[in-house]
């Protein structure tokens, strides 16, 4: 059986936007999730990772490309969806905002049980999951309301609805961005206990390096809409190579050797994604006189390009940039490259 748990091949999600323009969300992407490794998906807001999410889930529809889950592509009918979001759940960034004010700890943990109409002793299954969650006894939270938890507990309990219909896959959007800092290394420690004692799968979906550096196995880097640069989490982050990823990378604290780099502007609008690369216009090597000297810059400014592994580093760790030395097949199809001009 093969390792792959979750892959897109060739995703595009579009938008209508004003004045007929279209916005292209995700725009190209390729990613492979392994069974039992966690892969951090990172960028900053907009850049199109949170549509990702959204349609590997299957609330979005691409508009070109697919989503394949255990080998098979996902469809769109509601009987498919409903068995494979058994499958695939989702924690999403505001516990408080995804309970139900008017449902018990009880009720929103049974909720999903329900929905799928699984077998068996539904309030075992319900005090297991919130005690796999840490929520301890289970039964003193089953008649409490979310107002009563802490913001800590309440994320507890989204992850308690999830596990209860024990995924393959966990897709953890900004999982911990909205909570105390005192309390987030508890719920990122749950999240890779879950991955040791019970099997799941996880793609997390943040804006912080920091985080992804503390929870992932590999990275995935992502800007206006499609994936630069990817690699284990020990190369990537010892030896990024995209200059986005290293401007990312620079304002950690933890990152103390490394020069700040802070990007001028903010990622251009998706109905205007820029000929060339799309990161040419706020690219620290095309901006300081780096890439006219190596002679690049005119690719940088018109030639687009995909991923391709880079030379020298572990398999595996693959960037779409023309500074940075790769072995085969980056670049992207020339009817492709006129497209994203227009």
């Amino acid at each position: 059986m093969s390792d792959a748990l979750l892959q897109t091949r060739g995703l595009h999600v579009r938008f209508a936007a004003r004045r007929g323009a279209v916005a292209r969300a995700v725009d190209g992407v390729d990613l492979l999730v392994r069974r039992g490794e966690v892969v951090a998906l990172v960028g900053e807001s907009g850049c199109g990772k949170t549509t990702l999410a959204r349609t590997i889930l299957g609330l979005e529809r691409p508009a070109e490309g697919e989503v394949l889950f255990e080998g098979e592509p996902i469809r769109y009918d509601a009987g498919f969806l409903r068995a494979y979001r058994g499958r695939v759940q989702i924690v999403f960034q505001d516990p408080m905002g995804s309970l139900n004010p008017r449902q018990t700890v009880y009720e929103a943990v049974a909720e999903g049980i329900r929905i799928q109409r699984l077998p068996g002793d539904e309030a075992a299954r319900v005090a297991d999951a919130l005690s796999s969650a840490g929520l301890r006894p289970p039964e003193r939270f089953f008649q409490l309301y979310p107002y009563e938890l802490s913001g800590g507990q309440r994320q507890r309990v989204v992850i308690a609805g999830a596990m209860a219909l024990h995924p393959a896959l966990l897709v953890a959007d900004e999982p911990v961005s909205s909570l105390d800092a005192s309390v987030r290394g508890e719920i990122l420690a749950l999240m890779l206990g879950l991955v040791r004692e019970a099997g799941v799968t996880i793609l997390v979906v943040t804006h912080d390096l920091g985080l992804a550096w503390t929870i992932a196995d590999r990275i995935a880097v992502m800007y206006l809409g499609r994936i630069v640069e990817e690699g284990t989490t020990e190369e990537l982050l010892s030896s990024p190579r995209h200059p986005y990823t290293r401007a990312l990378l620079s304002v950690l604290p933890e990152v103390a050797e490394m020069e700040q780099q802070i990007l001028s502007g903010e990622a251009p609008d998706p109905t205007r994604i820029p000929p060339g690369c799309r990161f040419h216009p706020r690219c620290p090597v095309v901006a300081s006189g780096e890439a006219a000297r190596l002679g690049i810059e005119g690719r940088c400014r018109s030639q687009d390009l995909g991923l391709a592994q880079v030379v020298g580093a572990a398999g595996g760790h693959r960037a779409a940039c023309h500074a940075v030395p790769t072995s085969g097949g980056g670049s992207v199809p020339a009817e492709e490259t006129e497209g994203q001009a227009a």
